[in-house]
């Protein structure tokens, strides 16, 4: 079924051909879940086949769907489509877990438009989670909406680090990180994690765009803080090759708590260093 939008949002029916494309996926997954064998890819990161399976339903699907946007995926396409809206999609963001047996990974899809993030659906398959994001409008976690009030009612001590991110603890041997440390390895949930209130903060040193597209609206919308270590995913360049291209960034749930990451967060790109 196809539905074009000549409008910026996307049509009830097709969010809801989106949910129930996600839970085909999603369903799929959690059959081939610890009974899979992975292979590396040339960057060193692991993919199985039902990253491939995944990617290539995800990828047909949204086209059927919304008819005439592009897509760019972590296993596809990773130029930037040259369509006025287009989608950026992870289809299994957390493979290394998924291969290990880990039971946590996630599923991210996100539309742009003008630029920015429009509308995200970040899915758990394990937890049966899903969060939706719509720009303007707020989140919605498993049909319920949310707002920034779960955030601040935390007492979370934690912060977030990426595998690649946890260097900067030699950096500064001898003086304390300012919160209990997580690695979930999934860099999607490790941003959401702040928007959630599970963490007060999160730090990605290697974040491609499929990595933050989805997770990037759903922080915005709770009003949480994203600082751009270096290069800013807006305004992306139609045809840009964004293969191998990061954006690091430091996310948090206060002006507190990224005044006192930050001087940690520029380690990341060799500032203040």
């Amino acid at each position: 079924m196809s539905i074009n939008s000549n409008d910026e949002s996307l049509h009830p029916s097709q969010i809801k051909l989106i949910h129930e494309l996600i839970d085909e996926v999603a369903e799929r997954q959690l059959k081939d879940f610890g009974q899979i064998n992975s292979d590396i890819k040339p960057d060193g990161t692991l993919i199985t086949e039902c990253d491939r399976w995944s990617d290539h339903k995800i990828v047909k699907g949204l086209d059927e769907i919304t008819k005439g946007e592009g897509v760019l995926s972590e296993e596809g396409s990773k130029k930037v489509p040259a369509s006025a809206a287009f989608w950026v999609v992870d289809p299994l963001d957390g493979t290394t877990n998924f291969a290990a047996g880990i039971p946590y990974w996630a599923i991210s899809v996100a539309r742009f438009t003008n630029g920015l993030p429009q509308t995200a659906f970040l899915d758990i398959p394990s937890l049966n989670k899903r969060l939706v994001a719509i720009r303007g409008e707020g989140v919605w976690l498993n049909g319920k909406k949310i707002t920034n009030q779960t955030r601040l009612k935390t007492t979370s001590d934690c912060i977030s680090l990426c595998s690649r991110s946890i260097k900067i603890l030699q950096k500064k041997p001898q003086q304390p990180f300012p919160g209990k440390i997580r690695l979930l390895g999934v860099s999607s949930l490790n941003m959401t994690s702040v928007a959630l209130g599970q963490t007060i903060g999160a730090l990605e040193a290697t974040p491609k765009i499929w990595d933050l597209a989805a997770a990037w609206l759903i922080l915005t919308e709770l009003k949480c803080l994203i600082h751009w270590l270096d290069i800013k995913p807006s305004e992306l360049v139609p045809g840009s090759d964004l293969g191998t291209v990061n954006f690091p960034l430091l996310s948090s749930s206060s002006k507190t708590w990224l005044t006192k990451l930050m001087p940690w967060a520029n380690l990341i790109v060799n500032k203040n260093n």
